[in-house]
């Protein structure tokens, strides 16, 4: 049994990643941390874990978790960088799903996040944990760093048509709408019902902190600078992030037929069990993956003109955040890379 910790345990992705690892098959739940709940028990606070889970919060310390085989940190940006490095010299693994070894540059990671980065050396080292990209290095990881919401459905997104330059790297366009659990379980005015509910919003315009980490590899992905366009949305729902993203395809581009472009997808994806290409014609929908680890996408050419879309929805929570975590556990420790990830989306 793989023996795991989670610090920050009472936010959402702290909850929904005890959700999916107390069903799942390989694992041994051994801390979950939490500063201002200590002493707690989890399921008086998190109700819907009654009879899952008999823990209660810890502090956390290096001294609670170096007994783990993996920590996750699903803290605020900052926390991370503080702790991981002793976690890791005590040979434990470590999945960071904030932001704090995501961007590889320290410059840019001090820019976004306004804090100088605490540990570079395992900066470098960090392995940025999209499975459908780095499933490789991932297994041979020590340190994850788990991707955002958004920059998850946009890349999934872009993937295919970047890999073969069939689209102008130069002209990218990602226009995304998240439901309000994406914002945390913070109290803030924005997040209340009768200030989110009937109503929608764009925010970010100026620069949203996940520009940098989608920028950074789609970079990778294009083998060339790209420019993107990345404008997120606010709607009146609590789970699911809905990207629309637009391509301008090239001179290689134009000459493939719709078909071709489906069996792009199609064969890209294959072999990946958490995404799903939809049939030519679809439109995906955010509650189709509700509570799921899954990613659906079309693609689609409108009129059969110059510009490609591709529609591109996961759970925020999941898929784009904790499912995410164990689908990257599942990797770094050898197992079934599906354990514990087969949950059916929720509908209605």
């Amino acid at each position: 049994m793989i023996k795991v910790g989670i610090v920050g345990g009472t936010g959402y992705t702290g909850i929904e990643l005890l959700r999916l690892l107390v069903v799942h098959p390989d694992v041994e739940i051994l801390a979950v941390t939490s500063r201002s709940g200590a002493g707690t028990v989890v399921a008086d606070t998190y109700p819907n874990l009654r009879g899952f889970l008999s823990l209660s919060f810890t502090e956390p310390t290096v001294e609670n978790l170096s007994r783990c085989d993996i920590v996750f940190f699903a803290t605020p940006n900052g926390i991370a960088m503080d702790m991981a490095p002793q976690l890791i010299e005590c040979g434990v693994k470590v999945i960071d799903l904030a932001a704090d070894f995501r961007l590889q540059d320290p410059a840019v990671s001090e820019q976004w996040y306004g804090k100088p980065h605490a540990c570079v050396d395992l900066l470098e080292e960090a392995v940025y944990g999209l499975p459908e990209v780095n499933r490789e290095r991932i297994q041979a990881a020590r340190m994850v760093a788990n991707p955002g919401c958004y920059p998850t459905a946009v890349q999934l997104a872009f993937l295919p048509l970047l890999e073969k330059g069939l689209i102008d790297p130069a002209v990218l366009i990602a226009d995304a709408k998240s439901g309000v659990s994406g914002a945390g379980r913070q109290a803030s005015v924005g997040s209340l019902l009768c200030e989110a509910s009937e109503s929608f919003k764009a925010y970010g315009l100026s620069g949203h902190r996940h520009l940098p980490e989608i920028t950074q590899e789609l970079n990778h992905q294009a083998k060339a600078p790209v420019n993107l366009t990345f404008i997120p949305h606010l709607t009146p729902m609590i789970r699911g992030i809905h990207a629309t993203c637009y391509g301008q395809l090239t001179t290689d581009g134009l000459v493939a037929t719709d078909a071709e472009l489906q069996a792009l997808f199609e064969q890209r994806y294959e072999n990946e069990p958490f995404v799903d290409v939809m049939p030519a014609g679809s439109m995906p929908e955010t509650r189709s993956v509700k509570g799921s680890n899954i990613c659906r996408i079309a693609v689609h050419r409108p009129q059969g003109g110059n510009t490609v879309v591709i529609l591109s929805v996961i759970d925020n929570l999941v898929k784009g955040a904790a499912g995410q975590a164990v689908h990257n556990m599942n990797l770094m420790c050898g197992l079934d890379e599906k354990a514990g990830l087969g949950q059916v989306p929720m509908m209605p």
